[in-house]
């Protein structure tokens, strides 16, 4: 069986076609048009790309997108691809392609992906976390994405940062309108910002594993943020495995030293959940995607 993802970015749009063993069939990719007419077109053709290179159509299509639908609406909300905010854009894919179309929150691909035969294929609950030009999350149970009564489940970015320390109040601003957000200490950027120069986050990690001590410095205290963001979420969901994505999970650095950190600020007088790097990187979002329908 050949499965369809499409995977919303924030420059570009991506389709590839799996199959049942995740293994890409077709894989094309397009930039991103910048207005929600003009994307629609663009999944169209990606997607009949995708097809023909695969050999096949009618196939089942899956799309991971920043943001979320709304379980009230159907629009969706809280995507940073503003042109996609407050429009039905499940219902108008439907429209536009003829056919059924599950649709997910990017980080809750990303997770699935990871848990379905990535670095959390032999657990029962995966954490997924992206830590890229963003921050956020996905969960998944026994293989299936958990998006929650409200449809928000995962929206870890969008969490204050947790034990802030006087110096790191009262925080900085976001663009949801709330300060302290998690994603403003532990995104990339957000690491490049509490740094205090007009470094980049992969320049201070360099800096850091040259024995630069301000760049040290920085690590530590991103390693240590990390680490009680996901303390509580270890206190609330105990995963069995926390899988970082993004740009920021390729410092090596934060995989010995994040579980005995986490620990530390957990309710619990053991913690030995393992924290790996996801396995299929980049590939995961529209991997996740086509995995959004599973296997018959």
């Amino acid at each position: 069986m050949i499965r369809i993802g499409v995977d919303f970015g924030g420059t570009k749009i991506e389709a590839a076609a799996l199959d049942a063993h995740g293994r890409f069939q077709a894989r094309v990719r397009a930039l991103s048009p910048g207005s929600y007419e003009a994307s629609l077109e663009t999944v169209r053709d990606l997607i009949a790309e995708a097809e023909r290179q695969a050999g096949v159509s009618g196939t089942t299509i899956g799309v991971g997108i920043p943001g979320s639908p709304s379980p009230a609406t159907g629009q969706i909300r809280n995507a940073n691809t503003t042109h996609l905010n407050d429009k039905p854009l499940q219902a108008d894919l439907e429209r536009v392609l003829g056919r059924p179309v599950r649709l997910a929150n990017d980080a809750n691909c990303f997770a699935l992906s990871e848990a379905t035969d990535g670095a959390g294929a032999d657990s029962h609950v995966v954490f997924g976390v992206i830590i890229g030009t963003g921050c956020g999350a996905g969960v998944t149970v026994a293989r299936q994405v958990l998006a929650g009564h409200n449809g928000i489940a995962g929206e870890w970015g969008h969490t204050p940062l947790p034990w802030p320390r006087p110096d790191e109040l009262p925080g900085p601003g976001c663009f949801c309108g709330r300060l302290n957000c998690l994603e403003n200490w532990i995104s990339g950027p957000g690491f490049a910002r509490a740094h205090g120069t007009d470094r980049s986050a992969h320049q201070i990690v360099e800096a850091a594993a040259r024995g630069e001590p301000a760049a040290m410095a920085s690590l530590d205290d991103y390693i240590d943020r990390l680490a009680r963001g996901l303390a509580v979420i270890a206190d609330i969901l105990d995963p069995d495995v926390i899988v970082l994505g993004g740009g920021m999970s390729n410092v090596e650095a934060l995989y010995p030293r994040l579980p005995a950190a986490i620990g530390g600020y957990t309710f619990s007088d053991v913690f030995t959940t393992p924290v790996r790097k996801a396995l299929h990187g980049d590939s995961s979002g529209v991997r996740g995607a086509a995995w959004l329908w599973p296997l018959p």
